[in-house]
């Protein structure tokens, strides 16, 4: 896997919007963060275009990712949020561009589709985190600063993450390349050319929210079906806030464990990357991770960034 560089004090870091448009205050907001973490946010204003449920048309969504991504002065890119579109840009995004400047990219929820471009794809490493408008506008309430200065400024191994919300549904342990995202994306990418396709050995993360219990179980079996489940060592799950039913039963994780008691591997449900209901930890997808569920769960990860 490609590593991107660790990020500095002082870093240019463009703001990109693959998908969903945003509202202006709450994204003034999310700059204001990014700069209190040190950084310099710009933008093309271009960020401000909508076009229905998008912002703008994909072409142009598309060049601004490129532009950013290609320019030597520009040390990572932000989503500004998620929503929906960001596949989109995928067929204006050839791996040779992406593969010759690794870069940090920061983003969840619909982002995953470029998270897994860029990680099963071209085999760049990604980052799991927080957007300008969901989570860093929101301050330390809603993301961890600390992982994700860590992950994205320090070149050196993770190392254990093991976060009080963290319960072992299948005890084991397993080592792999942490991959994956929001399970509707990854999902929807299946017998696509730009499908999720992960080498083995790996550790499948998924997150999601606001996905009732049989939508869970359908997307999950459409994953065991295509063979994907199968071929994960371990599989962590998110919080999934908002995905239990109405009247309470069953729970999302009720059926997480149902749909995985035979999976041969360790499964851990809780961790708090993505949609949370606190702060959310940044995870950097394509690295090298053990998965331990045995005793108190945790993750240990190798170093997403390099010096």
């Amino acid at each position: 896997m490609l590593k991107p560089k660790a990020l500095r004090p002082g870093d240019r870091l463009a703001i990109v919007a693959p998908a969903s448009g945003f509202d202006r205050s709450e994204f003034e907001h999310g700059l204001a963060e990014l700069r209190a973490l040190g950084f310099e946010p710009v933008y093309d204003e271009r960020v401000f275009d909508r076009l229905g449920y998008v912002a703008g048309e994909a072409s142009a969504r598309a060049e601004a990712f490129r532009m950013a991504w290609l320019d030597p002065d520009i040390a990572g890119l932000v989503g500004a949020r998620g929503g929906y579109g960001s596949v989109h840009l995928l067929p204006w995004l050839p791996p040779s561009e992406l593969q010759q400047s690794p870069k940090v990219f920061l983003g969840y929820s619909d982002l995953t589709s470029v998270l897994v471009h860029l990680t099963t794809g071209c085999g760049v490493v990604g980052f799991h985190g927080p957007t300008v408008v969901g989570g860093l506008s929101k301050g330390e309430g809603a993301y961890d600063r600390e992982s994700l200065k860590r992950v994205t400024m320090i070149a050196e191994p993770l190392g254990e993450l093991s976060p009080d919300s963290l319960e072992t549904v299948n005890t084991g342990e397993a080592t792999g390349t942490l991959l994956g995202g929001t399970l509707t994306q990854l999902v929807a990418s299946l017998g696509t050319p730009y499908a999720f396709a992960p080498q083995k050995p790996f550790l499948l993360f998924i997150d999601e929210i606001g996905e009732r219990p049989y939508r869970l179980d359908r997307m999950l079996t459409q994953l065991r079906l295509s063979g994907l489940l199968s071929a994960a060592s371990g599989i962590i799950w998110g919080e999934l806030p908002r995905c239990d039913e109405p009247a309470g039963e069953p729970t999302a994780r009720a059926t997480a464990a149902d749909l995985l008691a035979d999976f041969r591997g360790p499964v851990v449900f809780g961790f708090p990357s993505g949609h949370t209901r606190g702060s959310a930890i940044t995870l950097p997808l394509g690295v090298r991770a053990r998965l331990s569920a045995e005793g108190k769960p945790r993750l240990v990860l190798e170093e997403a960034a390099v010096s």
